[in-house]
C-alpha cells in the first residue's frame, strides 16, 4: 500500500481554508471522479487525460450542501448511468445520464471556470435543458441530513438513510416511463447512519444509532426481517459480502462484527486492534472482496485488514449453546441450545454420545440443572415449562412455571424439599416435593411474598437454610429457606446508585436477560455463588462468603451476615455488558467470561477473606486469560474429572469448550481430533475434603426428593 501521489483540489469560488470535500465517487465507465464540496457544487475530474485531474464539469447552484454520493452503471448498457446525491437539507437527487460514452452534459454555452471547466447549472438540469441528463428528486428526509445514498439497479430504486427516526430509511421507487418517485419510509428508534444492499438475498442492512443492525425486505417495510443485536454503541457502517451470506458491521466503540445472515449469529468479533482516536472520528468502511481486504478510515488514519486462510471452525451444536453441565455419574458433559436440543458428550474424548431433539418443541432451552444423584435432568424452555428427564430421553414431569405463558427462565435451583424457578417475576416460583405425584406439576405459593423491586434473575443456596436471590436492580436478598422469610438486603455501593440516577433508570427498568436485547443495565445481578469452604463462622468475622457479577463487568464480594460489600473489581470491560462466572468446588478459583468469548481465571483463595473497614477495590491475582470462543459466553461450569479440575464453557458461537483450571483450552466438543487429557495430578490438599463435603451435601439434599420422584414416576 504505497502512496502514489497527492493532489490538492482548488476552487475559484471559495478560499482553500473554507473548502471541504464531503464525498467522492469513481465514474469507472468514463474514467472520471465526481467530488462534492461544501461550496454546494459537484466537480467532475478526468483521471486519464494528459493534464491529470483536470476539472471537466462543475455542477453549481445546488440548494443545499451535498453530503453523500453514489454512482451506478447499467452493466448491459454502459451509456446509461445514475449519479445520486444526498444533501444536508434532506433531499435525494438523482442524475440520469443517457449517453455517458459521448458526454455527461451538453455544452449549451461557453460558460467556463477559470480552470476551463464547463459550468452546469442545477436549475437547467431540473428544467430538462440537457437532453443527455435529467433529474428526479424527493425530500422525505427533511429537515435531517441524508447520511448515505444508494441506487439499486436491480430494483430501480433509490435507498437513503438519516438519523431522523420517522425517515430512518427511505426507498424511492422509479415509476415506469415516469420521472416521478413512489416513496416508502422505514422507521427505527433513533435513526440510521449507514445502509447496504445484498443483491442475491435482496436484503437491506441498516446501521442503527440504537446499537442494532436491522435487515429489511425492501418490499415489506412494516418491520425488519431480523434484528442483529451485539453492539453496545451506535453502529457507524455496514457492508455485505456479496459472494457470501455475511455482513460486516462497525460500531462507535471500535468493534467490528461479522454476521452470518442465514443463522443471524455473530461469527467473529474484532476489538482492540483499532487506533485510539478522538470522539468525533469519521469512519468509512471499504470492502474489496476480490482480494479479501477491508479498509477502515479514522480521520487521517487508514487501517488495512486482510483475511487469513479460513480455518474450519468446530461447531458443537448447529445453534447457539445456552447451557452446559457436568454429569459426574456418567462422566459426561450435557449441553443445550437455542433450537431446543440436548447433547451428551464423553468428557474424556469430546465425542457425542447421544442427542435429544425438540425437547421443548421450537422453544429455546434457556438453562438446565441436574439433581444430586445425577440421574435426572431439568430443562427450562422459553415456552414457560421446566421438564424433568431421565437420560434415556423420557420426560417424567412437566412443571408449569409460567402458568401457561411463554416466559424467560434464567435459573432452576434444586433444594432439599423444593425446586425454585426464576427469571421473569419479582418473586420466586416454587414447586414442592409433594406436588410431583402427577406428571403435570403446578407451582405452590412462596410464603415470603414479593420482596424484590425488579425481576429476580438468580439465586444461590448455602446449607443448612441460607438462600440468596439477585435481581435486575442490583439488589440481593438473604432468606431463611425453611421459613421463607426475608432476613436482610444487600445493596450496591452508593456510587452505583448515583450512576443509575444519572442514567435515568427506574428500579424496574431492564433490557432483557443475558443480552437478548442491548444491555445497558449497570448493576443487574446475573450470577450468585456462595464461596465453598467459607463457612458461616468465617463470614461472622467480616470476610466475604458470597460473590456476584452482572451487567457492568464488575465482580462483587459480600458478607451475608453483616450485610455489607467487602470487595469489588472490574473483571471485564464495562462496555461489553453482562458477564457470567462460576466458582470452583474448592473455593480457590473464580472464572469470569464476557460477550467477546474471553475467559479469565482469578485466584480468590485469600481474597476478601478477612474483615477490612473499607471496600477492597484491588483485583485478585489474574492467573490466566484465554479466548476459546468467538462470541458471547453464555454459561460456565467447573468440574472435577479424573482428579483434575476442568472448566466447561458454552457460547453463542455454537461451541462448547473444555479447559484446564487454570490453564489452556483442551478443545471443542465435536472436533475431529480426539483429545487426551493430561495425566491426572493430585489436587490441592485443601480441595479434597471440601469437594467431598460439597458432594455429600448435594447427595443429602436430593436423596429424599429422588426417592419420591422415582416412586411417583413408577
Amino acid at each position: 500500500m504505497s502512496l502514489l501521489h497527492t493532489l490538492r483540489l482548488q476552487n475559484s469560488t471559495v478560499t482553500p481554508k473554507d473548502l471541504w470535500v464531503t464525498d467522492m465517487v469513481l465514474l469507472h465507465n468514463v474514467h472520471k471522479i465526481a467530488v462534492s464540496f461544501t461550496s454546494k457544487e459537484v466537480c467532475f475530474y478526468d483521471i486519464l487525460s494528459k493534464q491529470d485531474f483536470s476539472c471537466k464539469y462543475k455542477l453549481q447552484g445546488l440548494k443545499f450542501t451535498p453530503w453523500c454520493l453514489d454512482y451506478w452503471v447499467d452493466p448491459s448498457n454502459l451509456d446509461q448511468a445514475v449519479l445520486t446525491i444526498g444533501d444536508i437539507g434532506g433531499q435525494v437527487s438523482a442524475l440520469y445520464f443517457t449517453s455517458t460514452q459521448i458526454s455527461l452534459f451538453e455544452r449549451r454555452s461557453l460558460r467556463t471556470d477559470a480552470d476551463s471547466a464547463d459550468i452546469i447549472l442545477w436549475d437547467e438540469l431540473v428544467k430538462g435543458k440537457h437532453c443527455s441528463c435529467y433529474t428526479v428528486t424527493h425530500q422525505v428526509h427533511a429537515p435531517a441530513w441524508v447520511r448515505k445514498v444508494r441506487y439499486l439497479g436491480s430494483l430501480e430504486a433509490f435507498v437513503s438513510c438519516s438519523t431522523r427516526p420517522q425517515s430512518s430509511v427511505v426507498i424511492g421507487w422509479r415509476e415506469k416511463e415516469s420521472r416521478s418517485l413512489r416513496v416508502t419510509s422505514l422507521f427505527t428508534k433513533r435513526g440510521v447512519w449507514d445502509i447496504d444492499h445484498h443483491r442475491g438475498l435482496n436484503l437491506i442492512a441498516t446501521a442503527g444509532v440504537d446499537h442494532q443492525v436491522l435487515l429489511w425486505n425492501p418490499y415489506m417495510t412494516s418491520e425488519p426481517v431480523c434484528v442483529l443485536s451485539g453492539h453496545t454503541s451506535p453502529v457507524l457502517a455496514v457492508r455485505f459480502m456479496q459472494t457470501k451470506q455475511q455482513l460486516l458491521s462497525y460500531s462507535k466503540d471500535k468493534v467490528l462484527c461479522i454476521w452470518d445472515v442465514s443463522s443471524q449469529q455473530c461469527i467473529h468479533r474484532l476489538a482492540g486492534v483499532f487506533p485510539k482516536t478522538q470522539e468525533d472520528t469519521h469512519t468509512l468502511l471499504f470492502l474489496q472482496e476480490e482480494r479479501q481486504r477491508l479498509l477502515l478510515s479514522f480521520n487521517s488514519l487508514l487501517l488495512l485488514l486482510e483475511t487469513m486462510k479460513e480455518e474450519k471452525r468446530t461447531s458443537s451444536h448447529e445453534h447457539p449453546v445456552t447451557c452446559v453441565l457436568y454429569n459426574s455419574l456418567f462422566r459426561q458433559v450435557v449441553s443445550s441450545d437455542s433450537a431446543s436440543s440436548v447433547i451428551c458428550w464423553l468428557a474424556d474424548m469430546g465425542q457425542k454420545v447421544k442427542q435429544f431433539h425438540r425437547c421443548h418443541g421450537n422453544a429455546e432451552i434457556s438453562t438446565m440443572a441436574l439433581d444430586g444423584t445425577q440421574t435426572r435432568l431439568f430443562t427450562a424452555g422459553t415456552d414457560g415449562e421446566v421438564k424433568v428427564w431421565d437420560f434415556n430421553g423420557r420426560c417424567l414431569h412437566r412443571m408449569n412455571a409460567g402458568l401457561g405463558r411463554a416466559v424467560e427462565i434464567s435459573q432452576v435451583l434444586l433444594l432439599k424439599r423444593s425446586i425454585l424457578v426464576m427469571g421473569w417475576e419479582r418473586m420466586l416460583t416454587v414447586f414442592r416435593l409433594h406436588s410431583f405425584s402427577q406428571s403435570f406439576v403446578e407451582p405452590s405459593e412462596w410464603k415470603g411474598g414479593v420482596q424484590h423491586r425488579s425481576d429476580l434473575l438468580c439465586a444461590a443456596f448455602q446449607p443448612p437454610q441460607t438462600l440468596v436471590t439477585g435481581s435486575y436492580d442490583g439488589e440481593i436478598i438473604v432468606w431463611n429457606n425453611s421459613t421463607e422469610k426475608a432476613l436482610r438486603k444487600l445493596q450496591p455501593h452508593a456510587e452505583h446508585e448515583d450512576h443509575k440516577k444519572q442514567q435515568g433508570d427506574s428500579p424496574d427498568s431492564h433490557h432483557g436477560f443475558n443480552g437478548k436485547e442491548v444491555s445497558e443495565n449497570f448493576i443487574a445481578i446475573t450470577r450468585l455463588f456462595f464461596i465453598p469452604g467459607r463457612t458461616s463462622a468465617a463470614a461472622a468475622t467480616g470476610g466475604a462468603d458470597l460473590v456476584s457479577c452482572g451487567g457492568s463487568g464488575v465482580v462483587r464480594l459480600w458478607n451475608t451476615i453483616h450485610s455489607r460489600l467487602v470487595g469489588q473489581f472490574t473483571a471485564h470491560n464495562r462496555d461489553l455488558g453482562s458477564i457470567v462466572m462460576t466458582v470452583s468446588p474448592c473455593g480457590k478459583y473464580l472464572v469470569t467470561a464476557d460477550r467477546e468469548g474471553t475467559l479469565k481465571t482469578w485466584d480468590i483463595q485469600h481474597y476478601c477473606l478477612e474483615s477490612d473497614d473499607g471496600i477492597t477495590s484491588e483485583a485478585p491475582n489474574l492467573l490466566c486469560s484465554s479466548r476459546p470462543h468467538l462470541d458471547r459466553v453464555t454459561h460456565l461450569e467447573t468440574c472435577v474429572h479424573g482428579n483434575r479440575l476442568l472448566l466447561l464453557s458454552a457460547s453463542s458461537d455454537c461451541s462448547v469448550a473444555l479447559s484446564y483450571v487454570p490453564g489452556d483450552t483442551i478443545g471443542l466438543f465435536g472436533q475431529e481430533e480426539q483429545w487426551c487429557l493430561e495425566r491426572p495430578g493430585p489436587l490441592h490438599p485443601q480441595q479434597e475434603p471440601e469437594q467431598d463435603q460439597r458432594n455429600h451435601g448435594e447427595r443429602e439434599n436430593t436423596r429424599q426428593w429422588e426417592e419420591e420422584i422415582t416412586s411417583s414416576s413408577q
